[in-house]
């Protein structure tokens, strides 16, 4: 028993260094070299550049790539599907029409926040409250019914989407592909600090339940004679998961494969022990997501190749490989 737990603990440590490194590291990759003699000076332009533009984005890309990691893991132990994502409940299609209605009717800002950020997650909070309401059944709630419901809203905002695309002007329908293409950039740190305080929270009370987690992972009636409360365990997993993936698709549009490579990678690393897994699992997440972000950036400089991009390049062929490998099995 002690050496399973030093052997988890090792991987833990493992890839909180990986995280640590990257935050270290990651801000002085980019299109144009930063001197180190002059970041310690505080000498222009290297110290903003450093401080107020890269330091921001590495670290929205290290909680942004943990915060889809770890819902991925979590909706994967919920549906039981290895395949499962963020994004396949619905509220990731929420957040991205609530963004384009944004761009489309020309807003700005409310109170000080970029219009983006609120409609999208108005439109997250819309899908959450419309899939719940139609899963819940005689105050009950199964993980077939979130799926189904989560699918129903997919098709709808996305079917919307294209709607809306149709109908705005040609500078509106760039901005609207940028956005959906998901992307890093810096913000100020106002907003970085609210985005990691509310990543903190969700993924607290997701890795509290870890244990809960490997019972809902084998069979929800098996979970059920062990004592826990499935239909609770099963609202409170969609409302963690859809608030790290609605803060997440806010601040970087839809972001794909982030949620569906690092916990398959991990978990056949490691195994599928969530106490383990989950940690791991959203360190893992944001070190591949900046990571992907800082290869963006010098990969065709001076220009920018977005995260989600190249999110999408390196997940896409490993998709394939695990539906051939499945298929094989």
């Amino acid at each position: 028993m002690i050496g399973v737990q030093r052997h988890a603990g090792r991987w833990v440590a493992i890839f909180a260094a990986a995280f640590c490194i990257a935050a270290l590291l990651l801000p002085f990759v980019g299109p144009f070299g930063l001197s180190l003699d002059r970041v310690r000076a505080r000498q222009e332009p290297d110290w903003s550049i450093l401080v107020h533009l890269r330091v921001t984005r590495t670290l929205l890309g290290l909680f942004a790539g943990g915060a889809l990691a770890l819902a991925g893991t979590l909706f994967q132990a919920i549906l039981r599907d290895a395949l499962a994502t963020p994004y396949t409940l619905g509220i990731s299609a929420g957040a991205s029409l609530g963004a384009v209605v944004a761009i489309w009717l020309g807003w700005q800002q409310f109170a000080g926040v970029p219009a983006i950020w609120l409609a999208a997650l108005a439109g997250a909070g819309i899908v959450l409250a419309l899939v719940v309401g139609a899963a819940v059944q005689q105050r009950r709630v199964s993980s077939f019914s979130l799926l189904l419901s989560g699918l129903a809203a997919n098709s709808v905002c996305s079917a919307s989407i294209i709607v809306v695309f149709g109908l705005v002007s040609t500078t509106q329908s760039f901005s609207i592909s940028r956005w959906l293409i998901g992307s890093v950039d810096s913000v100020d740190y106002a907003a970085l600090g609210s985005f990691v305080a509310v990543v903190a929270l969700a993924a607290a009370i997701v890795m509290r339940q870890a244990k809960a987690w490997n019972l809902m992972a084998v069979d929800p009636s098996w979970a059920a004679t062990r004592g826990a409360s499935v239909t609770r365990l099963t609202m409170s997993g969609y409302g963690a998961g859809s608030l790290l993936t609605a803060a997440t698709v806010a601040l970087t549009g839809p972001i794909g494969f982030v949620g569906l490579v690092v916990p398959h990678l991990i978990r056949t690393r490691i195994g599928a022990d969530h106490r383990v897994l989950m940690p791991c699992a959203f360190l893992g997440g944001g070190v591949l997501l900046a990571g992907c972000d800082a290869v963006g950036r010098i990969l065709i400089a001076p220009s920018e190749i977005p995260a989600g991009a190249v999110m999408a390049i390196l997940g896409g062929p490993y998709l394939i490989w695990v539906l051939r490998q499945r298929s094989a099995a």
